[in-house]
Parts: structure tokens; sequence; C-alpha cells
């Protein structure tokens, strides 16, 4: 690990890791860098502005050891600073005309520190607005300013007395001041919003807001931290409207690169006493900073500001130049903007224009302006970052000094980065990540997919389901460009994407009964792989599966379903059960599935249910046992099969469901049957129906050995000896192998990982696994997500959650282990009421044929004539 990420900034550390971003720099010189393996870079970042001569600049360097030769002192307060007095004055100089005093400081935010202390000051009114998606600095008062609420979260509540109004909208501005009269010190604005997105207002916004703010007594705040100072073709951004604020900070570009400073310039009339006296700092006006910023200056101003005009046309010849990238690549660039050397390139990319793909759900995410960046950093050797606030916009800021040439070289890079971004191939796009050969494909037209969409209609039911991906190979499943990657590959690229990513809505569908009724539903990724669910912290996976129940929750769900390992990390949802959101396992309705799959399958084979012996694989988890209890009443005998990692615990769970099956056949009093509802019916000592389960817990252990129900936790053992096996574990990798199984068996496998190994297909033709709890949903709609299944396939849990939506049923079901047969029977009702049914069979995720049905038969048969030619 580098000392950076272990000693100075371990989170961000981790995410230039995972971006491939951690390169080392050994050499800067202008616009170029050069990584520790020699490879050279063009930097069209900046440092955000700070680099207006690039790296090491040779005449800011002979300032500095100039100092060294004369020793000049730098810290001599309290004195008169020579150094500083000079650059004051130099900067007023270029400064718009009434900005007369300058306060130093260390960076841009202290220099907005000392802007709203001047403005509370002269004021003595306490409150500070801002604007939306601004950005003013990471000091606790520059961060209160700041325009998104998630940049202040972690820091405690913001300082009070900030609010915020909408950038460029002269009428909101209006409005907020006038809301709350006498209250309000200062409005502070950037000219050019520069990480809200490069975002630039309305001609006329600056100067009608400071008369606005006049008219109210309140100050103006132009912060020109990163946009002064040449950076847009003039010395300041708020020149362009011929506007002098009260107050105006400048930073970043002053220190040439090489030293940290900022400054806050005022009028005569805010600068009050009382400021004078109160505001200090150690550090800021220090003289080596101060002959930097002077020679800056002179370097700016020299030759009639002949880098200024430099920067206008090198900076027109970039935006002309993005402007015809985005005609000739509208689905991946939205917009270009900007002025001068502050340029942003917004991303077009959403699931909608790149459906089924990885990258559309990074932009929704959005995570895929930092991708890009990392793309262009490892293919292209071209330097660029994202705003922190318009997480889609991908900002072009190279040093002043830039060259046309280097220009051209940029445009060239983003050209080729576009046309593989417009590919939607998700592989060669991130194979740089990997260490991948990226693969051959073409430019493509991709038809943006219609997404279904709420209607608002209050008879409409409202449902969400939480998916995630079982194994790697259900992310390739989902992309079908992932297949290029190799296991490895595909390891390594989910491990950088699963820690950044938050669960995210991968698709939208809307369900219509045969009754008419609608749904309305959206699918929420967690991008977890079940061994990630079963390996990570408890509160970890909690607080991320809560993460997902929130968010759908917050866009209108009724009801949430739980698929796969959600529900077995969460106790069968009851975890879930306090976020305000009705839950659903679904385990119901798969129970309910499960069985009539496995019946019916048992039918088409000519297995003799009531002859057969069942087994119950994982007997005592919530699907498990209600299964067992169905074919209890069906079958000759039942072998329950639990857990021989706690094998005491385990048989005493299994009694238990023995038990619960007794009490279930005798309430029922079933009249047919197989032998276990004919020894429950005929057993002299079975307890009453309304006797409390402890009384068949009592009758269980006292018939172990004389009756048809077994429980244990010997697989290998007891396994072979069924004729027909439901397993339903919460094991993460396959438990049955081929030599398990008895022959002519049938597997009903309702695990998700699936508990049935893959070589049982090849190795035992003689065997009939089919998936349980595959339904056909009403209609055949596309749910807009792949699930591996054919257009209108979901599973039962699935199945079950979109019922509870149609009936607008949103209480808690199926939560924990103990599932009602009341319930089962419920959503077999609803289930023939809204028209779900059986989709048919399918075996190992894949539609099961008339031949596969064919060659199980065969199969049979030519065994059992070689057993009876060998007699």
């Amino acid at each position: 690990m580098h000392p950076y990420a272990e000693y100075v900034n371990p989170v961000l550390g981790k995410r230039l890791h995972q971006l491939n971003m951690d390169k080392i720099f050994r050499r800067g010189r202008g616009c170029e860098l050069v990584d520790d393996a020699g490879h050279t870079y063009l930097d069209f970042i900046a440092s955000y502005g700070a680099l207006p001569f690039g790296f090491n600049p040779p005449e800011i360097w002979e300032a500095i050891r100039t100092v060294a030769e004369t020793q000049e002192p730098s810290f001599i307060q309290p004195s008169a600073l020579d150094a500083a007095g000079m650059l004051a004055r130099e900067l007023v100089r270029i400064a718009p005309p009434g900005l007369r005093y300058v306060t130093f400081a260390n960076s841009g935010a202290e220099a907005i520190e000392a802007a709203f202390k001047l403005a509370r000051i002269y004021t003595k009114r306490p409150g500070i607005l801002t604007t939306h998606n601004s950005f003013h600095g990471k000091t606790l008062g520059a961060l209160s300013a700041t325009g998104k609420d998630s940049y202040q979260k972690g820091f405690g509540a913001p300082v009070p007395g900030f609010d915020r109004t909408v950038f460029g909208d002269i009428g909101q501005l209006a409005a907020a001041l006038a809301a709350k009269p006498d209250y309000y010190a200062a409005f502070v604005v950037e000219p050019i919003q520069g990480e809200g997105g490069i975002i630039i207002p309305p001609d006329g916004y600056l100067r009608e807001a400071l008369e606005l703010c006049h008219s109210h007594g309140v100050l103006m705040i132009v912060d020109e931290v990163q946009t002064g100072l040449g950076r847009t073709g003039r010395f300041f951004a708020c020149q362009a409207e011929g506007i002098s604020p009260d107050i105006m900070t400048v930073a970043k570009a002053l220190g040439g690169g090489i030293m940290p400073i900022g400054a806050c310039l005022c009028t005569a009339e805010v600068y009050t006493d009382d400021f004078g006296e109160k505001h200090s700092s150690t550090f800021a006006g220090n003289t080596l900073a101060c002959r930097v910023g002077l020679k800056v200056l002179e370097m700016l101003t020299r030759d009639d500001g002949r880098l200024l005009r430099e920067v206008a046309a090198n900076g027109e010849f970039l935006l002309r130049g993005l402007q015809k990238l985005r005609e000739r690549y509208p689905q991946v660039i939205a917009a270009v903007r900007g002025r001068g050397l502050m340029l942003g390139l917004e991303l077009g990319v959403s699931q909608e224009n790149l459906p089924d793909s990885l990258l559309g759900i990074m932009a929704d995410q959005e995570f895929l302006s930092p991708v890009v960046s990392s793309y262009l950093l490892n293919v292209e050797r071209l330097r660029v970052a994202p705003t922190l606030n318009g997480a889609s916009v991908i900002r072009l800021e190279p040093p002043l000094i830039v060259t046309r040439a280097q220009c051209e070289r940029a445009l060239e890079s983003l050209e080729r980065m576009a046309k593989r971004l417009a590919t939607g191939n998700t592989a060669a796009f991130l194979c740089h990540l990997v260490g991948a050969e990226p693969p051959a494909v073409t430019v493509r037209e991709i038809p943006p997919k219609p997404l279904a969409k709420p209607t608002g209609d209050p008879a409409e039911g409202r449902f969400a389901f939480l998916v995630h991906p079982l194994y790697l190979k259900n992310y390739s499943e989902f992309d079908e460009a992932l297949q290029s990657f190799s296991e490895r590959e595909m390891q390594d690229l989910i491990w950088r994407w699963n820690d950044l990513v938050e669960p995210f809505v991968c698709g939208r569908t809307r369900i219509t009964s045969k009754t008419g009724q609608q749904a309305y539903g959206e699918f929420i990724c967690v991008c977890r792989t079940s061994e990630e669910l079963m390996a990570m912290p408890k509160e970890q996976a909690l607080k991320e599966l809560g993460a997902a129940v929130r968010l759908a929750r917050e866009r209108g769900a009724g009801i949430v379903g739980l698929g796969a390992y959600t529900s077995v990390v969460t106790k069968g949802g009851r975890e879930l059960r306090n976020l305000g959101v009705a839950i659903t396992t679904g385990n119901s309705y798969t129970v309910a599935a499960a069985a009539e799959a496995a019946l019916e399958a048992a039918r088409r084979l000519e297995i003799p249910v009531q002859e057969s012996i069942a087994a119950v694989v994982g007997a005592t988890g919530s699907i498990g046992r209600a299964v067992a209890m169905l074919l209890a009443e069906k079958v000759h005998s039942l072998v329950l099969i639990g857990n021989p990692a706690n094998q005491e615990h385990s048989r005493r769970r299994l009694m238990k469901v023995a038990a619960e099956i007794y009490q279930h056949l005798n309430r029922e009093s079933f009249t047919g049957g197989g032998a276990i509802a004919e020894f429950v019916r005929n057993h002299p000592r079975i307890p009453h129906p309304g006797a409390p389960l402890e009384e068949y817990q009592a009758f269980a252990e006292s018939v172990i050995g004389k009756s048809p129900v077994i429980y244990t936790v010997d697989l290998k053992h007891f396994l072979p000896l069924a004729d027909l096996v439901v397993t339903a574990t919460s094991q993460v990798n396959s438990l049955i192998t081929p030599e398990m199984l008895k022959f002519g068996a049938i597997v009903c496998d309702v695990a998700r990982p699936q508990d049935v190994s893959a070589e049982v297909k090849d190795a035992r033709p003689d065997v009939l696994v089919i998936d349980g709890g595959v339904m056909a949903v009403p209609g055949l709609p596309d749910l807009g997500w792949n699930f591996g299944f054919e257009k209108g396939l979901a599973y039962a849990c699935m199945s079950e959650t979109f019922m509870l939506a149609l009936e607008q049923d949103y209480r808690h079901y199926s939560l924990g282990i103990d599932i009602s047969m009341e319930t089962i029977a419920y959503t077999k009702r609803l289930a023939r009421k809204h028209g779900f049914q059986l989709a048919g069979f399918r075996s190992f995720d894949r539609p099961l044929a008339q031949e596969a049905w064919d060659a199980v038969l065969e199969a049979r048969g030519r065994s059992l004539k070689q057993t009876v030619a060998s007699l």
C-alpha cells in the first residue's frame, strides 16, 4: 500500500486505486507529467485552475530563488509586510473599480471565510445566501455555503444562517431576499459555477443580482477563486458584465502553481476598523507567497495581456471542437459549455440510451464521469477530472499556457473516448481497469429503451423487488459484453465496482392482472454476490440492504420483495420490518409453486407419489419447512434433512418440523393422502387437533424409528433413498452431487444459488432436475431486467410481491421461518385471480423442452433394460 493511502487519506487512496488513477508522477513541466514508468501525460486539470503556467514554471522558481538569495524574511508579523503591500497594490490595480483593500489568506476557503467576516461585521446581520450546486471551499463556514447537502454530511449540522437560491434565476434571488428582510449579510456567488458543472448564468444575471442585493442592504461576494486571474480570458470573470462587487475572493492561480495563497478584496466602505483589528493570520501575506504572487501578475499582464488573449483564442478553439464532438456523438455527449479555458463536457449516457449495460447504470449512479476520467488517463494519457457537484460533467481546465497543438491532441483523445463509449460495449470501455485486451467493436445505433413509469393513479399498485447477482456470471447475463472478460478479470472488475455503487433501479415494469388491475414496480439492485453478502459483517449487509429498502420507499413502493440472499441475511426479512414500508420474502408463493412443480413433474414421469419417498433438504428453513408440510399430505414417507454444521441444534429443529407436520395433518383431518397422513389419522396416541405444539413435539420424539417421517443431518446416507427431492438451503456452494441421487429421482431445486451441482446434468441423465418456482406473469410483460428467463417469466417470490401490489395489500408477509398454511393458500388464490401460473418447466436456468423429458425417459428405460439383462 502506498504511504498516501496508508497514512494520509485511506478513503481517497482506495478510490484512486479502484479507478487506476493512483499514478505516481515523478516529473512535471508545463502541461505535461511523467509517471514512474516513464509515460508522459497531457494535464488538462491544472489542479482545478491552480497551475496557470503549468508545472514548475521557471520564472516562478526564479522568484523563489531570489527570495532565498536575498534572504528576505518571510514571517515577520506584526510589521509592515513589504511584499504583501506590493502584491495588494497590484491586485487592486487590475481588479474591478472600487475594490480597495486586500486581506490575504492561505487558500480560497480561507479567503471565503474572511469575506463572510467582513460582510457580517459591516452589516451586523447573520445570514449568508448562496446558490444551489455552488462550491466555496471545505472549511466549516465555506462548506455550509456549499450548495449541496452531501458535502456537509459527517460534519454535523451546517453553521446556522446559510440559505440557498437557484443559480442564474434572478426571480428566485428576489424572492429569497424579500422573504427574510434585514437578515442576510451577503449573497455569495461564482460568476461561473465550477464544481456545479461549469454552469454559466444568463447574461445580465450578475449585474441584476448586484443591484437587487444593494436594494436590500445586502453585500455581494463574487467568488473568483477558480475563475479569476485569466482562466476565462479576462483577469476576472465578473468583468464580462462590467460589475464591481462589494467583496471578491481569489486564490489558486495566484500561487503560480507552487505556493498556496488566497486573497479577499473589498471596497473601502466594507472594510471596518473592527474587522482590521480582529482578523489576522500567522502565515497569510508571507513574503515568499507574495513574491510569487507578484511574479504571477507580472506574467499575466506583460505584453499588454498577450497570454489572456491566447487563453480566449485557445478556449474558443476547444469549445468549437467539443461542439463538433457533440454533434457526432449525441448519445454520449449531452452538452458542452464554458468560457476560456474553463470548459465542461456533460455526458449524456443513461440506462435509457444504453440499456442492458453497466455503463448506463454507472451514468445513472453518477459514477460514469470518474470512469471516463480513468479511461482518458490510462488509455489516452489525458488527465481530466469530474466536477464535484455536476456529477456527469468532465472538466477541461488546462494550464493557461496550453498550446494549440496540445488542444488538438486533447480533442483527438476525447473523440476516441466518445467513439468507444458510443459502442455501448462495457468490456471495451473498462478493459483498462483489469488489464484486458479491448475487444473489437464498432459504433452501433442503440435505440432508446422505453421505460415503464408510474401513472400516479391511486388504483395502481406500487412495489419494488430487491435483486443481486448470485454469481459473477450473472453480470454478463445482464451485460453480454462482459462475457469477453476472464473470471479473474471479472472478479477484479467487480471488486472495483461493488464498493463504489449504491443500490440502484435496474429495471422497471408494469404488471396487468387478468382482472385489469395494474401495478407499477421497480427492481432495485444491490451489487453484492451471494458470497459477499454471506461473508461481510452483518451490520454492513443490513446497512446496504436497508439503503435499498429506503430507496424503494422513497420512490413510492408500497411493498418491497426480497430476492435471493437479501432474505437470508435479514432473517427472512424480519430485520427490515421497521423501515416504513411493507416487506415480503415471497416465500409463501415460492412454497406453493415448488410443491406444484415437483408433484406435476412426478405425474408427467408416472411416478406414483403416494408410494414415493420424498426428501426435503434444508427442511428447517422457511421454504423447506412449509414444502415438507405440503408434501407430507401426499407421499408415502418423508425425509427431513438439516444442516450438519450444528447437529444437535439441527436435530431439535427438525423434530419441531416433524411435530408441525403431525399437527398440520391432524388439524386438516385428511381423508386421502399417503402413508404419513394415514399414520397420523390412525395412531392412538396422536394429540387432539387443538393441542399445543409442545404435545406434538413429545409425540414426535416418542415415534422416532416408527414414523414414516424421518429427520436427519446425514445427507449422503439418506438422500439416495428419495424418489422426490425438494432442496431449499441457503448454502452458497452446491450440495448435491451425482452419486447422491437415487436412480430416476426428481429434484426440485428452489435454492438460489442452486443446491444441485451442474455435474448432475451430464452425469445422471436418468435424473430430472427442475428449477422450482418459475412463473408466467399475466400478459408476459418485459420486467426491464435480464433474470436469465424468457420475457414475462419471474420467480415465484417476485410473483408474490406483484400479486400483493395488485391487491394493494401493503402488509408484511412471509417473514421469518414460520410461514403459515393460510398465507400459502392466500397466495394461491391470488395467483388464480390475477392469472399467474407455472411457466412450464426449467432446468439449470434453461427451458426444459420435450426432448429433455424424452431423454430422461430413454435413460431410465435403457438403464432398466440393462438391469433386467444382468439378472
